[in-house]
């Protein structure tokens, strides 16, 4: 434990509001460290959350977090790909054939247990876990940062730190009381979704891959059914929310309305069981001007979050946290740190990779390159490192410049089935 304190005497060192997986990977690493970390979080463990489906790249962040172990115990189900049905064809991506090197194979996980789990990994590690509280004010400072807490019966207090790092998600603390929001500049999309136990037969069903389908009529439209290893499975749907919203009069029957005019995802849920109610996410994305500030900074989802299509959300929070805990560790022994440069730079490079992949897809063209009979091997072994979560590797062209390579390859990936047509 470090014992060099600042002269005012903080209550502890590093404050993290929030305890999913950003936070959990923070606080480990942090603690392992020495230094007095206090985790705030708003809920109660285990609680439900969707992001599912991690991708092969949060294995090493996990590992560099103290947090493998904990999670190869889990006993979740393998992950190795992803596979796209679209009019009743179906293609593969295998995320060991990437070009990127490292890991190719993750896990598919239900999150209350997951979260629970890294949480209370972090704590044995030396985090000090505080539930049902919630941050209601922050006074930013570059020294001694001031969180303003309420607990579950009304009891306020204040508690100080070194610093502070928002791991919040969809709460987005620090980007509301700092008034950092800004348009993400995306459609307003909404997300349906729902456990079960899926009752799948089919032989030829690949529990190592999320099934991600594509609506018949209506390529905007899209489905996710990511099977856990207990014969459960997470199935949701995507969509602009004018339009899932005239598919029913509540969220049940959207959700079952759209699930029945996806032919692949009807044959294998024919006999699912729906174990918990039917939930919905309007305009989930998210931007803030800055992720960063006097005494704080902002990870994962409580900054920016883009859309569930490539899983990319538990990815970007642990590599946030990969990012920051190091630069904290140093500013709290006494270096000055740029976090502009160090920080926000590098993460924002990586989530920008991400969202030209998000917005190619909506735009058709990357579902015409994932669908395309044969695309050249070393395009789809560059695209597969990216979808594995290797947004930052620059050694790979789809991230250095990915919009313009997406659309070359979509052009080319077309007119090879016009040839062929």
């Amino acid at each position: 434990m470090h014992t060099e304190a600042s002269p005012q005497a903080a209550d502890c060192d590093v404050a993290i509001i929030g305890a999913g997986p950003a936070g959990a990977a923070a606080a480990a690493r942090l603690s392992r460290l020495g230094w007095r970390v206090h985790v705030i979080e708003r809920s109660h463990f285990p609680r439900f959350s969707i992001g599912e489906s991690l991708l092969p790249q949060s294995m090493a962040y996990l590992e560099a977090a103290g947090l493998l172990e904990t999670v190869q115990a889990g006993g979740y189900q393998p992950k190795n790909g992803a596979a796209f049905t679209r009019h009743a064809r179906t293609t593969t991506i295998d995320f060991r054939e990437k070009s990127t090197p490292g890991w190719g194979t993750t896990y598919q996980v239900p999150r209350a247990d997951f979260d629970q789990r890294l949480i209370h990994a972090a704590e044995a590690q030396g985090a000090t876990l505080e539930f049902g509280t919630t941050v209601t004010a922050f006074s930013a400072d570059a020294a001694r940062p001031v969180l303003q807490l309420e607990d579950e019966q009304g009891t306020t207090r204040h508690l100080s730190a070194r610093f502070v790092l928002d791991a919040s998600g969809y709460g987005r603390v620090l980007a509301r009381l700092e008034a950092l929001e800004r348009d993400p500049r995306a459609e307003p999309r909404m997300a349906i979704f729902s456990h079960v136990e899926d009752g799948i037969e089919d032989a030829d069903y690949d529990r190592e891959k999320i099934l991600i389908g594509v609506h018949p009529e209506d390529a905007g439209i899209w489905y996710w059914l990511i099977p856990f290893a207990d014969g459960h499975a997470s199935v949701g749907v995507v969509g602009d929310i004018d339009t899932l919203a005239a598919h029913g009069d509540n969220p049940e029957a959207r959700w079952q309305a759209l699930l029945d005019q996806e032919p692949r995802f009807r044959q294998l849920l024919h006999q699912a069981r729906r174990v918990r109610e039917v939930n919905e996410i309007r305009g989930y994305a998210a931007s803030v001007t800055r992720l960063h500030g006097p005494g704080y900074a902002l990870l994962g989802n409580a900054g920016e979050f883009l859309d569930p299509v490539f899983s990319s959300g538990v990815t970007i929070a642990l590599h946030s946290a990969h990012l920051a805990a190091p630069l904290v560790d140093r500013q709290l022994r006494g270096e000055e740190i740029d976090w502009h440069a160090a920080f926000e730079t590098p993460l924002r490079a990586g989530v920008d990779t991400f969202r030209a992949f998000v917005e190619a897809w909506y735009a058709g063209t990357l579902q015409t390159i994932v669908f395309h009979e044969a695309p050249p091997p070393r395009f789809k072994r560059w695209i597969s490192g990216v979808l594995a979560g290797y947004a930052w590797d620059r050694d790979n062209p789809f991230v250095t410049a990915s919009r313009r390579r997406l659309a070359t390859l979509a052009e080319v990936c077309a007119q090879r089935d016009e040839v062929r047509s």
